[in-house]
């Protein structure tokens, strides 16, 4: 059934609070797929998901949930919910990979399962495995400053102490004796060798619900996937097992980023549903690395591909994009507003922009559209909330996902995930989730981008701008840790002196 509309009135209750009634959104969100839901007091279309997949999206429409941040009824599916309903219902053993986890609610439920008999391993990246409780802010660089600060304005109780203190092993990325990958970014948790749960969202407030601090915050735009097989589980549960090793106090056998070793992507079934699963990083000399196989996905499009990214940084898929635009395929890429407009982003090269960074400075492989694509959406979303979307829609049949952003970082540097789903029903709900950003998008060249355009017009002239193959030392995000700031540029070429021209 679908998740109720909040009651009328002023009746807005108390805030939801434990795991049982976490619990309970969660059943009632495992069923949404596949009933009438109500959007806006009108039935929204029936759309059915195939056997053994579920999905949901944190600001979809047809629904509501009551936010464990705020207390107020919100649009959405509750993905907190739906982890928690996993959580409990595991019987032997849990895996989690993600890069935060920062909900206590979540810590608890594992901590609670570890002390039933259920084995718990737990993997984050090391800028997030320490608690935030016993952290100095000023110590911090800002955006973890800000993070540090948002966690205690709300008076959460703090997830990694609740998980050390429970005794749940954990470890990061600095196991292998490195100082940690490009990113640990990976956002998955195996049940029992027979269910996934996977997508673009952090186990964070932030990724989930809405920024502590902000009441019009609804959170990143994010989407998890619930897997019911044991064949796909199996492949996540050896991709976490290469980063496990031994595990703490074990034999320094852990392996991440390109210590992993790559590998080629791999298929399975779920019930009768094609999956096909990319582990990056690759060498970039591995022709199996993650922009090589999103390309090859990308050239058999034939007429329609949607795309909803949060980095889009890779100059071939810009390239591709750029194939398929001249076959008459029909583009649609909605681009987070942060990103967009970044000095790096493949969305100006879409738009046929050249625009330097704040040192003047271009890059020396832009290769911007004579004819500008229409088709550039930035959506509208509240101040702070990004969209963090991974997700192209091909051809209204397949479903590209996972914690992979489209650059160069992703594929040669980060843990990660890219999912492959060919289901056409599941391809209606992500083409509906497009739609929905895509409705009072900010279309094409917008004011945005010509007022930077025009500031850095000014700055830069028309004189020369020097590439000297060091990235700009960009802000960090909601998304990504401060201390690898230039993650997700393009790979620079050697040094080189250009005259800026302005399109």
């Amino acid at each position: 059934m679908s998740v109720p509309l909040p009651p009328s009135g002023n009746n807005r209750g108390q805030r939801s609070t434990g795991l049982l009634a976490s619990l309970s959104a969660g059943l009632l969100l495992a069923g949404c797929g596949s009933s009438t839901a109500v959007r806006l007091g009108q039935p929204a279309p029936d759309l059915p998901l195939p056997a053994g997949i579920h999905v949901a999206f944190n600001h979809r429409a047809e629904h509501r949930y009551r936010s464990p941040i705020s207390g107020q009824w919100r649009q959405g599916d509750d993905l907190e919910a739906l982890l928690l309903e996993a959580i409990a219902q595991a019987r032997t053993q849990i895996l989690v990979a993600v890069q935060e986890l920062s909900l206590p609610r979540i810590a608890t439920a594992l901590v609670e399962r570890q002390r039933q008999g259920v084995q718990v391993q737990v993997v984050l990246e090391n800028t997030y495995s320490s608690p935030w409780s016993r952290q100095e802010p000023v110590t911090l660089p800002p955006h973890q400053r800000r993070r540090v600060e948002q966690l205690r304005a709300l008076g959460l109780d703090d997830a990694v102490a609740i998980l050390q203190q429970g005794g749940v092993p954990m470890l990061d990325d600095t196991a292998d004796g490195s100082a940690g990958s490009g990113l640990m970014h990976h956002k998955f948790m195996v049940v029992d060798q027979r269910r996934v749960i996977t997508g673009s969202a952090n186990f964070s407030p932030s990724c989930i619900h809405g920024d502590p601090d902000d009441p019009s915050s609804r959170g990143n735009v994010n989407h998890l996937l619930r897997f019911e097989s044991p064949a796909l589980a199996r492949l996540f549960a050896a991709e976490f097992a290469r980063m496990w090793g031994d595990g703490p106090g074990g034999r320094p056998d852990s392996r991440f980023g390109i210590a992993k070793q790559g590998g080629q992507a791999q298929r399975v079934l779920v019930a009768n549903t094609p999956v096909e699963v990319l582990f990056a990083p690759h060498r970039r000399s591995d022709a199996n690395h993650g922009l090589a196989w999103l390309d090859h996905q990308l050239a058999r499009v034939q007429r329609q591909l949607d795309l909803g990214l949060f980095v889009f940084s890779a100059q071939n898929l810009a390239n591709r994009l750029a194939s398929l635009r001249s076959q008459g395929v029909k583009l649609r890429v909605l681009a987070d507003p942060g990103f967009a407009n970044r000095a790096f982003s493949e969305v100006l090269d879409l738009l046929g922009v050249i625009l330097p960074d704040h040192r003047c400075r271009i890059e020396t492989d832009n290769q911007p559209w004579s004819t500008p694509l229409e088709g550039v959406g930035i959506p509208q979303l509240a101040g702070g909330d990004k969209l963090h979307h991974k997700i192209a829609v091909l051809d209204r049949r397949r479903v590209i996902s996972g914690s992979f952003n489209w650059s160069p970082s992703a594929a040669f540097q980060n843990d990660e995930t890219l999912l492959l789903i060919d289901s056409r029903p599941l391809a209606l709900h992500f083409e509906h989730e497009i739609d929905r950003l895509w409705r009072g998008a900010d279309l094409g060249l917008n004011q945005r981008l010509q007022r930077k355009r025009l500031k850095q017009r000014q700055r830069c002239g028309q004189g020369l701008a020097r590439d000297q193959g060091a990235a700009p030392n960009r802000p960090a995000t909601k998304a990504e840790p401060a201390r690898r700031r230039t993650a997700d540029r393009k790979p620079s070429q050697s040094p080189t002196t250009m005259a800026i021209r302005f399109p």
